[in-house]
């Protein structure tokens, strides 16, 4: 897959963003977005950032209000939002896997049950038919809720169960655009769950020349210090309305840029983790990909970014291992040719 072409995957998902998003947001009306996600996963600064850069890119406007699940105030958001839409995060927590996620998007269905609530994209997973009838009583309630998914299967899924708008659309993470090229330290690099979507047990069986990594762990003191210029950063613009928002969207960058340079550093890689997927799509780096436990990769794959020489659906560990080796030795001679040609 060339640059050009990678650049134009990138161009035709953000415009299929805007197409599902461009009715919701508007220049002149404020917006709120919740469930800002405060956690390791930099998968999901990803999708924050892409949130961010859209709002941006296409209206000029930041968020309003927003907030983590743990501090949420009702009475904060009606001050500052007394009208327009009311967001929330997109990633893969709509369902009863990461219940205090579901719990949280049902209560703001009920506390308001009068305001339009736009759901940015998710991936659907239910194991328990009594938590789908309570979603489904909870949407049907609300009669004003629209829900973005990623994949097909998702879709389907909620046409089935759920009353509201249901349409299709790439994670938000497409939106913050090509990433700069960056050099190389190791020739493959294993990014793979350690949490409740991991596949399989503690057998894994990995060459040891290959380093195994997910990226779950951080520095909370380096976090902490971005969070503080954060809200130096607003006090100095003189935008004190803006501290909350200036804090965390200097977290999800702290935590994006590690999740970058953690992955970068590998010619080539085998993940189950959708994120490593879609950043490396967007570093331009060569990855093999396995699924997590209910299939969310490869539903997001046949839905939008699969079919791409950079990414190849691996049909065991060893088989993407097999494929990121021979990836990693193939961009070796490339930069060798590379070099020789610029002397």
């Amino acid at each position: 897959m060339t640059s050009q072409s990678r650049s134009e995957l990138i161009s035709k998902l953000n415009g299929m963003i805007h197409d599902c998003l461009k009715d919701y947001v508007s220049r002149d009306e404020p917006l709120a977005i919740l469930d800002f996600p405060d956690i390791r996963n930099c998968g999901d600064s990803a999708i924050w950032l892409g949130e961010m850069a859209y709002l941006k890119d296409r209206f000029g406007k930041r968020p309003d209000y927003v907030s983590r699940l743990y501090d949420f105030s009702a009475d904060e958001l009606k001050r500052r939002v007394p009208t327009g839409p009311i967001f929330i995060h997109g990633g893969g927590n709509f369902g009863d896997i990461w219940v205090a996620h579901q719990d949280f998007r049902e209560s703001i269905m009920e506390r308001f049950p009068d305001r339009q609530i736009i759901q940015f994209p998710q991936s659907i997973h239910y194991s328990s038919p009594e938590r789908i009838e309570q979603s489904k009583r909870a949407i049907g309630r609300h009669k004003n809720f629209v829900l973005l998914v990623r994949d097909e299967e998702s879709k389907e899924f909620s046409e089935k169960h759920f009353d509201c708008t249901v349409r299709l659309c790439p994670d938000m993470a497409f939106a913050i655009g090509p990433l700069p090229e960056r050099a190389t330290q190791i020739p493959v690099l294993a990014m793979l769950r350690e949490d409740a979507e991991r596949v399989g047990g503690t057998d894994r069986t990995i060459p040891s020349d290959i380093p195994v990594e997910d990226w779950i762990t951080e520095s909370k003191r380096k976090v902490d210090i971005a969070k503080k210029l954060g809200v130096a950063s607003a006090y100095l613009a003189l935008k004190p309305s803006e501290v909350a928002l200036r804090r965390l969207d200097a977290a999800a960058h702290n935590r994006f840029e590690r999740g970058i340079s953690q992955i970068s550093r590998a010619r080539a890689i085998v993940t189950d983790r959708l994120h490593v997927h879609i950043c490396s799509l967007l570093l331009g780096r060569p990855h093999a990909v396995l699924d997590n436990s209910y299939g969310k990769i490869r539903r997001f794959m046949n839905a939008f970014s699969g079919g791409t020489d950079l990414s190849y659906k691996a049909t065991s560990l060893e088989d993407g291992i097999e494929w990121a080796r021979r990836q990693a030795a193939k961009g070796r001679v490339d930069a060798k040719e590379a070099v020789s040609l610029r002397a």
